[in-house]
């Protein structure tokens, strides 16, 4: 028999919603059940730095759990690291800091308050004394992507006809036209977040689990034994089949 192995879509600051999938997850496969994480573990939600605490310590506690790294992992890092605002995948007048990408949520979660009055080198400052190295550590640390069977777990997704050894950087956390618009089959089903819908979804070669927790709705919950998808659901598990064509 399979063993399940469990996947959770983008948690983006939502503390109280990624306790709830934990909980699922034990309810359904125990205590020591094998977890991946989408990434996107920062910005919009309210307790940004509090979802790092518990990866951290789930992390040092030994869990059974592979944290694959997103773009706002890695934008937030960036900020903090080095003083980048904006990520050069972004549209020309958004940087990490705009409203639509929750940065200054983040920055709110660890103590920092931004204001229109800000210059950006203060933020940075106080940014840096406020965020613990060991959250920053633990993003530059993530791995990109989990292979395991006939699953790829990324947090974007993959550019179609390129050997995964090859693979950019940023395409597996940034990707989309070119991986979503995609119909044929991957050598494995793929399964991602980074592009918010109003629930998970299966796409035939691709798995999306970025149910909007970000803006609000839900976090998705997936079990998944081989190729075979279920939801975690409080009622229990509910299959997750492709969408009729």
């Amino acid at each position: 028999m399979t063993s399940p192995l469990y996947a959770i879509g983008d948690i983006h600051g939502q503390l109280d919603m990624l306790e709830n999938a934990l909980h699922l997850i034990e309810q359904d496969g125990g205590p020591d059940a094998r977890v991946v994480f989408l990434g996107d573990y920062v910005d919009r939600g309210p307790n940004s730095s509090g979802v790092l605490d518990l990866l951290v310590e789930g992390q040092r506690a030994r869990k059974n759990w592979i944290m694959v790294k997103g773009n706002h992992d890695r934008m937030m890092a960036r900020f903090v690291q080095e003083g980048e605002i904006a990520d050069k995948h972004l549209p020309i007048m958004l940087n990490w800091l705009h409203p639509r990408l929750g940065g200054v949520e983040t920055l709110a979660s660890y103590g920092v308050e931004v204001s229109d009055d800000d210059r950006i080198f203060q933020v940075i400052q106080r940014a840096c004394a406020a965020v613990p190295p060991a959250h920053i550590d633990f993003v530059n640390a993530l791995p990109l992507y989990h292979r395991e069977g006939d699953l790829l777990f990324v947090h974007a997704g993959i550019r179609p006809g390129i050997p995964l050894e090859q693979q950019a950087e940023d395409d597996l956390v940034w990707i989309r036209h070119e991986f979503l618009q995609e119909t044929s089959p991957h050598p494995w089903l793929v399964v991602h977040g980074h592009t918010p819908c109003d629930r998970a979804e299966h796409c035939g070669n691709r798995i999306n689990l970025d149910a909007g927790a970000g803006y609000g709705r839900s976090l998705a919950v997936a079990v998944f034994e081989g190729r075979d998808c279920w939801l975690l659901t409080r009622t229990g598990r509910v299959p997750l089949t492709p969408n009729p064509l």
